[in-house]
């Protein structure tokens, strides 16, 4: 259905605002045009083809300060489509442009013909010889590959800030590196293998023993040309020099030279060029990493010094001792990173003249560890940094949640600064290298220009590395603004350059802002020398057009983003990515990303406009229906931006009057809707799941599909009607069941107690006894109708539910336990403002409590288990994500079994309360990876702490009884 409904006027731009010169252009309000539409479907089936105009203003934008609109988006399965896609590019004589997670900082992963999605159906590690190894498909993340390492003691090299969300794909093709590679860990040094589809259409196993052979066959022309290249570079004795020279230091400019020094033979060259290549030279299908020694052993410190040169000039003395870390940060990225969750608020007040510097050391044992710790000490003696704040000490720690906060703060520097740029500016990102000895020479320099040029821009860099990171913001709708922002370039270009024999991109890639100042750093001789790199692996120029080599002066200023004001909630993003990997319905429909890049599109165009109007009847189900609504994406979201809220707000725009006044009636009368609810779960558990399909299918349809849910396979019958008895006297807790709790009883062939009998059972035999109010039924936490939008009704149930609880505790005197995760966040936090400012005051003497933290904190010291199982399977829910009690789940879990497993793949299932009802296909995208892995073998337990996500998972997993960990508990310690 359109957004909004009614009203569906409501979010269109008024008259009289300027369109931007950056637009979505008229004519593609139908999509994309015949006959590449119809062609690509065609040949490759209509569900891999994106076509309409909202999909091609999502895939638009990406964490860069570029724009460029695809005609089409594939999205692409498997190899055979990227050859097909190939065949039909040299037939048609059009262009492809790959993108994974879109987090490129300068362009790479965007085009203006075929964009290829490859992210969605290219995830997945195999650990090879016990870790020393690994295969890697490109759309997975560097965090979810890491994570499968960590079992082994092992990690990659490469770790960029992105890590959270950049894919290995991407981080091969722009040779990124991170705060500890530098020179020696990055994807250049450790990819030991990969297999490359060419632009012909041949296939490369670089790890292959017979692929030089098959190459010569398939291609002897390139591999004559390869290695006619290999022969002159080596036979100019000064070009050799050069090149060496230059990769002394992080460089990612251009195509990888060194490669023609480094490899023997045609496909040994190849690999070497693929990396870095920004998707020019081929499409990186599968790699096969060498991995380094996790190094658990680590300290850190973060030191404040008096100017930015200061600090810089203390990293040599740190890197000396042994340090793996220098992280570097100067007074604006500190005052910006108060928008960070866990950074003091007083880092907001610091003098624009201070810097900090993040050092750390990791080592393979403790005796290592305690080396590195003196050394750091004898430093630290010979320096003076500052503590200009209270929250600051200078002493170096082994907390690691307080070394994750310093690195929390350190990855933030492009999103938090960029949250705190003005509103309606794009933000520039750059990064370049300079002799690690001249670093503070080169930050004095660096400041002293911005500040000729009108910037107060951010620093931050890996000055372990001389490698420097800089932030600019400027309106890309103004020429003047433009004017201001090019001359800086070519000024800053020509410094590094000249001035400091520098890299104009240590790790970032060439990208689309350096390709005018190629030539300038490598001059025309290696210049030349990549055109022909081009011509020889892309003789028909098919892939990535402009991105790395680009002979216009002025392509850096081609394309630039504008950024129309939007939601004051969402104004701050700088379309970043890094809520992506997180959001439930990535692979269905959009990402928070996505959701605040069309409604910026809605910003950009005319009153009137047919794109405006084609993007908002998209919306309502693309965006506003398919949100889950469970804000984990501000969790991941450096500035904590809740796009989930921002749906909820839309919702509630489209409701009607007499929608907010049937909301807010039901309430009021929950009581009798939690009976009906109960005893319709009852009627449809009698009459079976078929009929009872049927009954709420018809329903949606005369309703409204968003307002009905639909009744599905497997969901659980009724409660018992009636709470286990409990004594307020004595009573260590008052117990709330959550409505859910009350209405859908346990999954199919649970024997043993209800969970409210469960969760009263083991209270009682810990000697920790909780009550059960009486009049409990009838009241709820409020989330219903605030996930949904309804305001109304969202207050009226707000400020009841807190009344009642600020009664039965007593005034607060004794916790409130809630038993489904969804619930206690919702109590805990959600209320908060919808309740009156008497009640507020109420709410703040309350201590809710989920049941799994109760369990884990209160009862496991007091209980004796009698039996465990074998294994359980744990799916921690986005409400604990939020709440941080997912180590409570698996201690409770790990007294109940011997073996605990949370899947690698394990999020937000999407459930939602009953959004999984309303659009089942959220809840099966959302759960497909992780349901694979929970199926792939047997185990013994199931367990969550949400009765709606333990039957959204019980859906996934065809049935394989998820329950509460409390039920298992209760189990494990009964003496019986």
């Amino acid at each position: 259905m359109p957004l909004l409904q009614p009203k569906p006027g409501a979010l269109r731009p008024t008259a009289g605002g300027r369109p931007a010169p950056d637009r979505v252009p008229g004519h593609l309000a139908s999509g994309t045009p015949e006959p590449l539409r119809g062609d690509l479907i065609a040949l490759l089936g209509p569900e891999k083809v994106l076509h309409t105009v909202s999909d091609l203003v999502r895939y638009a934008s990406d964490a860069s300060p570029y724009r460029f609109v695809p005609q089409v988006v594939v999205v692409a399965e498997d190899v055979d489509d990227i050859s097909a896609v190939f065949s039909y590019a040299h037939g048609k004589g059009r262009k492809v442009v790959f993108r994974a997670a879109g987090t490129s900082l300068n362009g790479q992963a965007q085009g203006e013909d075929i964009l290829v999605d490859v992210r969605r159906h290219w995830t997945g590690i195999e650990v090879l010889d016990g870790g020393a190894r690994a295969r890697i498909r490109p759309g997975t993340t560097v965090l979810r590959a890491n994570a499968a390492l960590a079992r082994y003691g092992r990690l990659l090299g490469p770790d960029p800030a992105s890590a959270i969300a950049c894919t290995l794909g991407g981080v091969v093709a722009n040779n990124a590196s991170g705060m500890t590679a530098g020179t020696t860990r990055n994807s250049y040094r450790t990819l030991a293998s990969a297999t490359v589809v060419l632009p012909s259409g041949t296939i490369v196993d670089t790890a292959d023993p017979g692929a030089d052979a098959e190459l010569a066959r398939a291609e002897p022309a390139l591999c004559a040309g390869l290695l006619a290249l290999k022969a002159e570079i080596e036979g100019d004795a000064a070009l050799v020099a050069r090149i060496r020279a230059k990769y002394a230091i992080k460089n990612t400019n251009g195509y990888r030279l060194d490669a023609f020094l480094d490899g023997a033979t045609p496909v040994e060259i190849l690999r070497g060029l693929m990396v870095g290549s920004e998707g020019t030279l081929g499409f990186l299908a599968e790699t096969v990493f060498d991995t380094l020694p996790l190094d658990r052993h680590t300290t850190g410190a973060l030191l404040f010094f008096r100017t930015l040169g200061a600090a810089a000039a203390a990293v040599p003395h740190f890197t000396a001792a042994g340090a793996r870390a220098a992280e570097l940060m100067d007074g604006n990225t500190l005052r910006a990173s108060v928008q960070v969750a866990g950074v003091p608020a007083d880092w907001a007040a610091l003098p624009k003249e201070t810097a900090a510097l993040l050092v750390e050391f990791r080592a393979p044992d403790e005796a290592a560890l305690r080396g590195y710790e003196e050394a750091a000490a004898r430093v630290l003696a010979t320096l003076e940094p500052v503590a200009p704040v209270a929250s600051v000490t200078n002493a170096f720690t082994r907390d690691p949640q307080v070394l994750g906060g310093y690195w929390k703060a350190r990855k933030a520097f492009v999103t938090a600064v960029g949250g705190s740029r003005p509103a309606g500016t794009t933000l520039i990102t750059e990064d370049f290298a300079v002799p690690p000895a001249r670093l503070a020479e080169a930050c004095t320099a660096l400041l002293e220009l911005q500040a000729r040029h009108g910037f107060d821009a951010a620093v931050a860099g890996h000055a372990a590395h001389g490698n420097l990171h800089f932030l600019l913001a400027f309106d890309a709708a103004e020429p003047d603004d433009v004017a201001r922002y090019a001359a800086f370039m070519a000024d800053f270009c020509r410094l590094t350059v000249e001035r400091f024999d520098g890299s104009l991109k240590a790790e970032h890639a060439t990208g689309r802002n350096i390709t005018p100042f190629l030539e300038l750093e490598w001059g025309p001789r290696a210049t030349e020398l990549m055109w022909r790199i081009k011509e020889l692996v892309d003789p028909a120029g098919i892939l990535a057009p402009r991105v790395l080599l680009d002979r216009d002066p002025r392509a850096h200023l081609r394309g630039l983003k504008t950024i129309p004001r939007i939601e004051a909630i969402a104004d701050p993003c700088i379309e970043c990515g890094f809520c992506e990997p997180t959001c439930p319905s990535k692979d269905l429909t959009t990402t928070p990303r996505q959701r605040i890049v069309l409604r910026r599109e809605m910003l950009r165009q005319p009153a009137g406009s047919p794109v405006t109007g084609a993007l908002l009847d998209s919306y309502g189900y693309d965006a506003v229906d398919t949100c889950a609504g469970d804000s984990t994406c501000m969790l991941d979201c450096p500035v904590g931006i809740d796009t989930g809220r921002l749906m909820k707000d839309f919702r509630h725009r489209r409701h009607s009057s007499r929608e907010e006044r049937l909301a807010e009636r039901a309430a009021r009368r929950f009581g009798a809707v939690e009976r009906a609810a109960r005893l319709a779960v009852a009627a449809a558990d009698r009459i079976g799941d078929r009929p009872a399909a049927a009954l709420t299918r018809a329903a949606r349809r005369a309703v409204r599909p968003d307002l009905v849910p639909e009744w599905l396979p497997r969901i659980p019958g009724p409660a018992a009607r009636r709470l286990p008895v409990t004594r307020r006297a004595g009573a260590a807790a008052v117990y709330y069941p959550a409505c859910v709790n009350r209405i859908f009883g346990e999954p199919a062939g649970h024997r043993g107690p209800s969970l409210p009998e469960a969760v009263v059972a083991v209270s009682g035999r810990a000697g920790r006894p909780v009550w059960i109010p009486g009049d409990v039924p009838g009241t709820c936490c409020a989330t219903i109708w605030h996930s949904k939008g309804y305001e109304r009704g969202t207050a009226v149930m707000a400020n009841r539910i807190v009344e009642a609880a600020w009664g039965w505790t007593a005034g607060g005197l004794l916790p409130l336990v809630v038993d489904a995760s969804s619930c206690t966040l919702g109590l805990a936090r959600e209320v908060v403002p919808y309740l009156t400012p008497e009640n507020r005051a109420l709410h703040a003497e309350l201590t809710v409590v989920d049941s799994v933290v109760w369990a884990a904190r209160e009862l496991l010291p007091r209980l004796t288990v009698h039996r465990t199982a074998g294994s359980a399977v744990l799916h921690p829910t986005c409400s604990m994500r939020h709440l941080g009690d997912e180590a409570q789940l698996r201690r409770v879990a790990e007294a109940c079994a011997r073996e605990v497993v949370v899947p690698d793949d394990a999020g937000c299932c999407a459930f939602a309360g009953d959004r999984g009802m309303l659009h089942r296909e959220l809840t099966g995208s959302a759960t497909a990876k992780e349901a694979a892995e929970v199926t792939a073998r047997p185990f013994d337990l199931h367990l969550s702490a949400n009765r709606m996500c333990e039957i959204g998972m019980d859906l996934a997993t065809e049935g394989r009884g998820y329950c509460s960990a409390l039920l298992a508990l209760e189990r494990a310690t009964r003496p019986d």
